[in-house]
C-alpha cells in the first residue's frame, strides 16, 4: 500500500499498535496471539537446534499459553540464549515481518513463507499429543497458503503489518502479565533466566521490556527515515 507521506505511514502503524493494545483480550486479536505464541515457542526450539540440541515437542493451548520442550547439552550461555530466545524471537520476528511487508511489493510471498514454516512447526506440536495446538498450527498454516493463492495485495499488506505489530506488542504484554503482574503460577521465561543468572525475575522482565520498547522505537524511526517524503 502506498502512502502520501512517511508521516502517514507512521500514523497508520501507530493506529495498528493502538488497536492491538485496545483489543488485546478480544476475539479480534485472539488468532494473531496464537500465531505469536507459535513464533515464541518455535524460537526456543530453533535456538536449541542451533546449539546442537533437539526439539522434543511444542505445545500451544487455547489459553494463549505454550511451551517448548527441548534437549540441549550447552553450558550456561547456551541455556541462557535458549531461555531468552522466546522473547527475542517473537520480537525480532515481528519486526522482520513488519519491515518485509513495508519494503516488499510481493507481500504474498512473505505469507507463503510463514505458511510453510507453520506447517513444518505442526510436526513438533503434534508430538505433544495436544489436539488444539496441532489443529491451530495446521489450520493457520493452511490459511496462509490459501491466502497466498487467493488473497489480494491489500489483504497481505494489512495482515502482515498487523501480525508484525502484534508480535512486538506481545513481548511487552507477556512480560507484564507473567512477571510484573502475574496472573498464574506458570514459570515464565524471565523466571527461567532469573534461575540461571540469580537476577530477580522482575529485573529481567523490566530489562526485556525496555529492549522491546527501544527496538520498536528504532524500527519506527527506520521506517520513517526510509519512506519517501
Amino acid at each position: 500500500m502506498n502512502f502520501k507521506s512517511r508521516s502517514h505511514t507512521i500514523l497508520y502503524l501507530i493506529g495498528m499498535l493502538l488497536i492491538a493494545f485496545i483489543f488485546w483480550n478480544t476475539l479480534l486479536i485472539y488468532p494473531i496471539k496464537l500465531f505469536v505464541v507459535m513464533l515464541h515457542e518455535m524460537s526456543h526450539g530453533l535456538m536449541a537446534l542451533l546449539l546442537g540440541g533437539k526439539i522434543l515437542q511444542i505445545q500451544i493451548d487455547s489459553q494463549i499459553g505454550g511451551y517448548c520442550e527441548y534437549q540441549i547439552k550447552a553450558g550456561f550461555w547456551g541455556q541462557f540464549m535458549t531461555a531468552s530466545a522466546g522473547y527475542l524471537g517473537s520480537l525480532i520476528g515481528g519486526i522482520l515481518i513488519l519491515l518485509a511487508a513495508i519494503k516488499s511489493i510481493k507481500d504474498k510471498y512473505i505469507t507463503l513463507i510463514i505458511g510453510i514454516i507453520l506447517l513444518l512447526l505442526s510436526y513438533f506440536v503434534l508430538q505433544s499429543g495436544e489436539l488444539f495446538g496441532t489443529a491451530i498450527t495446521l489450520g493457520f498454516g493452511f490459511f496462509m497458503m490459501l491466502a497466498f493463492k487467493y488473497g489480494q495485495p491489500l489483504f497481505h499488506d494489512l495482515f502482515l503489518k498487523f501480525i508484525g505489530i502484534t508480535s512486538c506488542v506481545y513481548v511487552i504484554i507477556d512480560i507484564k502479565e507473567d512477571v510484573l503482574f502475574p496472573l498464574t503460577n506458570q514459570v515464565s521465561d524471565a523466571q527461567q533466566i532469573a534461575n540461571l543468572t540469580g537476577i530477580p525475575s522482575r529485573i529481567v522482565g523490566i530489562f526485556w521490556m525496555l529492549i522491546a520498547l527501544l527496538l520498536l522505537f528504532y524500527t519506527f524511526q527506520y521506517i520513517y527515515r526510509h519512506q519517501k517524503k
